[in-house]
């Protein structure tokens, strides 16, 4: 008998939490994000709740702008290498560009982690958004590329990574003593690649980890970003602000994963939400109008000025909304706006409300109340052809992840939507993704 379809969680753990006016609470650590034991904390915790992944996103240039909790944190490979340490069973994904490196570097530290964490490891492959302006310049380059192109060079570069992860097969090493014979090497593969960006020689100087290849998340967005997603992607992190939205997202990525000549099944949709969490209705919308309450007007205006160079917000306050300001028909020269403006252009929010949504740390009415409503909320999105699971970026970290995981997550368990205890070690297990046959192995379809 087939298993019973459960959802999958994944925690995007970012220093106090989505929110920018986070580290202003009461208890809060500013300086979290460049806190390794408070990371541990937060890791062990999502394990504690059984969560498939712990997600580590990454930006390669900040300003004056920048959320609070990305001025001053820590590289992500560097840090799920150290929370391999802390955890035992969750996945630990981090996020990596590939503009600006090289397929050997990554290939190569991202098998290490797989090997260190015994095979949990899960690479979130970028493109990079230049909201800064000041990432080409990061990297002693005159200009960030081109939309397509970032994506044909991405395309080229994971098919690099993915032919040096198989540069052994897995009985390559023989390890033989008596014989004198470290390696086969009929079992070494150089991938001899020249394309239109990358000439690699390899073989990679690290054998295949126990789930084969690290798990490939991805989250594009524009045209190219989904076709390539569809392509390549195993997870994909999306934000979708109403369950309309979300469904038809759902579908229509779905097919274009069989168009792909992909197996749907095997691509997991996880909707971001910021789900904001009381014993009471009331509690719950206080504890959101505290967080507003802690955000500046001019983090707000100096945020969205930023963000949309086109319009002049010097006359407008926090409470104008998108139609006043006329951010519900502008043709938006930031890419980003795509995927928030036709909410925003039916439901007319502020300007406060629109920051909101942009920064992600707030996922509409549905995601702010009790425990159970939040659960039935999540229940709904999952059996109605909405989602496979969900990110969960929490507001306040890390009070928002400990009441999921001790409030959410056992609604979750008792309506059999869950797991209640990990039944595999890698995160190609826990997510039920099969491991990736060695091209060069006999038998396989490559």
């Amino acid at each position: 008998m087939p298993r019973k379809r459960q959802m999958k969680l994944s925690a995007y753990l970012v220093g106090t939490g989505m929110h920018a006016a986070s580290w202003r609470l009461e208890g809060a650590n500013p300086g979290a994000s460049i806190d390794i034991d408070y990371y541990r904390r937060l890791a062990q915790t999502a394990e504690r709740g059984k969560f498939d992944i712990a997600f580590l996103a990454d930006s390669l240039a900040i300003n004056e702008q920048s959320h609070p909790n990305i001025l001053n944190r820590f590289e992500p490979i560097t840090l799920i290498a150290a929370l391999a340490g802390a955890t035992s069973r969750i996945g630990l994904v981090a996020t990596a560009s590939t503009s600006y490196i090289e397929p050997f570097n990554l290939a190569r530290l991202f098998m290490s982690v797989d090997h260190i964490s015994k095979g949990r490891a899960g690479w979130n492959i970028v493109t990079t958004r230049d909201l800064s302006g000041n990432t080409a310049r990061n990297f002693g380059k005159e200009a960030h590329l081109e939309l397509e192109h970032r994506y044909r060079r991405a395309g080229e570069f994971v098919d690099v990574v993915r032919g040096l992860w198989d540069s052994w097969e897995d009985d390559a090493f023989l390890f033989d003593k008596a014989g004198g014979r470290f390696f086969d090497p009929n079992k070494m593969h150089r991938i001899r690649h020249k394309g239109e960006f990358f000439a690699v020689e390899g073989p990679l100087n690290i054998a295949r980890s126990p789930q084969g290849h690290p798990v490939l998340v991805q989250a594009g967005n524009s045209g190219p970003g989904q076709a390539f997603a569809a392509k390549v992607g195993e997870v994909i992190f999306a934000i979708k602000y109403n369950f309309e939205d979300a469904r038809a997202f759902y579908r229509e990525f779905k097919q274009k994963v069989a168009a792909a000549g992909r197996n749907p099944d095997d691509v997991y949709i996880l909707q971001g939400i910021s789900p904001v969490i009381g014993a009471t209705e009331e509690e719950a919308r206080a504890k959101r109008k505290e967080l507003e309450a802690l955000l500046p007007e001019e983090t707000i205006i100096g945020f969205l000025a930023d963000y949309f160079k086109e319009v002049d917000f010097s006359r407008f306050t926090a409470d104008t909304t998108a139609r006043e300001a006329g951010l519900d028909t502008i043709q938006a020269a930031n890419p980003d706006y795509r995927k928030h403006q036709p909410v925003i252009a039916r439901e007319n929010p502020t300007l406060r409300e629109i920051y909101s949504l942009i920064i992600g740390s707030f996922s509409g009415d549905s995601f702010v109340g009790t425990p159970e409503k939040i659960a039935s909320s999540l229940e709904k999105w999952f059996l109605e052809g909405a989602a496979d699971g969900f990110m969960l970026m929490a507001p306040a970290l890390p009070e928002g992840l400990e009441v999921f995981v001790d409030r959410v997550v056992p609604l979750l368990q008792e309506r059999g939507l869950f797991r209640s205890e990990y039944e595999g070690r890698t995160l190609r297990e826990h997510l039920g993704l099969p491991i990736p046959v060695n091209r060069h192995a006999a038998g396989s379809p490559v």
